[in-house]
């Protein structure tokens, strides 16, 4: 296939993972109507109907199903193919869609990225930031730096950092509410509540030094599905948050917040996972290394 086809190909493929055409219009930096007009020309070249179109969604065909199927396959194999080639160039190019969540991505991961385009000019990034856990296959991401040690067998897991995730609170809450002694004693206390990503909301598990998990329910009056909302809810005095050491650390340093319960952290290293698919490709592993290596020099 020619140039043109092949970015038809991907073209109708990001329409079919994201169920419209203005959505995969967004994702591709395109206008709706250049979508459409490209579908269309594709469905011209091969002399068939990709999509039921209705005012409400569009359905791919039966004929748009067997296209699906070779186009992805088309699409892996042009990838590897510029994976290949760059890697004897030593110079990774082509497409990286990447993704990560709101906080550390936008504090840590994407001045990384950053510094990884300037790198490697010939990479295309893409760098997306969410509030929940991302299926990283589905969705069509290439990597997802996420925190949590949870991470399911169908997926490559690189380490890129260790982390773990403490209480604290400001010493002005501790001052006025006192400072727990157990982890029963949280049941009592003002408690910042987070549905983030994979957080459980309103139960923390944590480990004591002696390596036992423990599960204890947790309350308050404010809760929120953003973590650096309920971090700086702690600062201000309204109540205990637990939060990843690399997000809190500045404030313990600055006597902002003091730890609550030390003996107690919940692990949540930093990972790189990725599509089997994936596990060969030049330019994932070029992006991996280097998120590891600035992520220790940071």
């Amino acid at each position: 296939m020619n140039n043109l086809e092949n970015g038809d190909l991907r073209v109708f493929v990001t329409v079919v993972r994201k169920g419209s055409f203005s959505a995969a219009a967004e994702e591709l930096g395109m206008s709706a109507a250049f979508v459409s007009k490209r579908i269309g020309m594709l469905e011209q070249s091969l002399g068939v109907r990709l999509f039921e179109r209705s005012t409400r969604r569009i359905l791919i065909t039966e004929e748009g199903e067997q296209v699906l199927g070779r186009a992805q396959l088309i699409l892996e194999q042009l990838d590897e193919m510029v994976d290949e080639l760059a890697e004897r160039r030593r110079e990774p190019a082509g497409r990286l869609r990447i993704c990560s969540s709101f906080g550390f991505g936008r504090k840590v991961v994407a001045p990384v990225i950053a510094r990884l385009a300037a790198s490697h000019p010939k990479l295309q990034i893409r760098f997306e930031v969410f509030d929940r856990l991302v299926d990283t296959i589905a969705e069509g991401f290439d990597l997802d730096v996420r925190i949590g040690d949870d991470i399911p067998p169908q997926l490559v897991a690189r380490k890129l950092m260790d982390n773990h995730r403490i209480l604290c609170a400001s010493p002005g809450y501790i001052a006025q509410h006192g400072m727990p002694a157990s982890l029963q004693e949280l049941a009592g206390h003002q408690c910042l509540a987070i549905k983030e990503r994979e957080h459980p909301f309103g139960s923390w598990r944590l480990r004591g030094r002696d390596g036992e998990e423990e599960t204890v329910r947790v309350s308050g009056a404010l809760s929120t599905n953003h973590g650096e909302i309920a971090l700086r809810w702690a600062v201000e005095g309204a109540g205990i948050v637990l939060r990843s050491l690399w997000d809190a650390r500045s404030y313990l340093d600055a006597g902002s917040l003091v730890q609550v319960l030390p003996a107690y952290t919940q692990p949540a290293s930093v990972w790189a996972v990725y599509p089997q698919r994936l596990a060969g490709s030049g330019r994932v592993q070029v992006c991996v290394d280097f998120l590891r290596r600035q992520l220790a020099q940071d």
